[in-house]
């Protein structure tokens, strides 16, 4: 039997979340998972350009628990499938690889300009659509009750992906652009 990608059930403007139930393809939690998706896909375009090891590693992990997190976007309230877990430790991951990749940048005295390489830019994109994650999440909770642990973790990875952007910065040889407001 072959698998056909198109199944036509989202024909009517409506999505099966895990669980079964159907909803609007622009439900909040809908926008929720597809901006985590869209996300990952960002960091496959990184992880794609890149050479360095340690950015390969971290996110190729980071990638994996998006899924995660997606998954419980994705799931029904009440929803009794079973999820894989989120830990504190993925967010201690986070921020071990922001101090380790810190230690090797100058320190941060002004507001940085994305712009300096390629590479840089990118993790400024994908720190943005982070942030637009965790904001459409945030108004999600609002709502219904999401596990907190996706909030802290998707703000710890916008912290990440800006550090990220400094760090292949250098690893290029880019010149970090700093801002510089006009006043009169």
């Amino acid at each position: 039997m072959t698998f056909k990608i198109y199944t036509r059930k989202g024909d009517d403007g409506k999505t099966a979340l895990l669980g079964g139930d159907r909803v609007s393809k622009h439900h909040i939690r809908v926008e929720s998972y597809g901006t985590v998706d869209e996300l990952n896909s960002y960091l496959g375009l990184i992880r794609s350009s890149s050479e360095d090891r340690s950015v390969l590693a971290a996110i190729s992990a980071i990638q994996d628990r998006l899924f995660t997190l997606g998954s419980y976007l994705a799931s029904a309230p009440g929803s009794k499938v079973v999820l894989p877990e989120l830990y504190d430790e993925d967010v201690v991951f986070l921020e071990n690889e922001i101090d380790r990749m810190t230690t090797e940048l100058p320190a941060l005295r002004n507001f940085i300009l994305p712009g300096a390489t390629t590479s840089g830019s990118h993790a400024h994109v994908a720190r943005c659509i982070c942030r637009r994650a965790e904001r459409l999440v945030v108004f999600l909770a609002d709502n219904e009750e999401i596990d907190s642990m996706i909030v802290t973790y998707l703000n710890r990875l916008s912290d990440y992906l800006f550090t990220l952007a400094r760090y292949l910065d250098k690893l290029n040889g880019g010149q970090e652009i700093t801002w510089a407001p006009r006043v009169k």
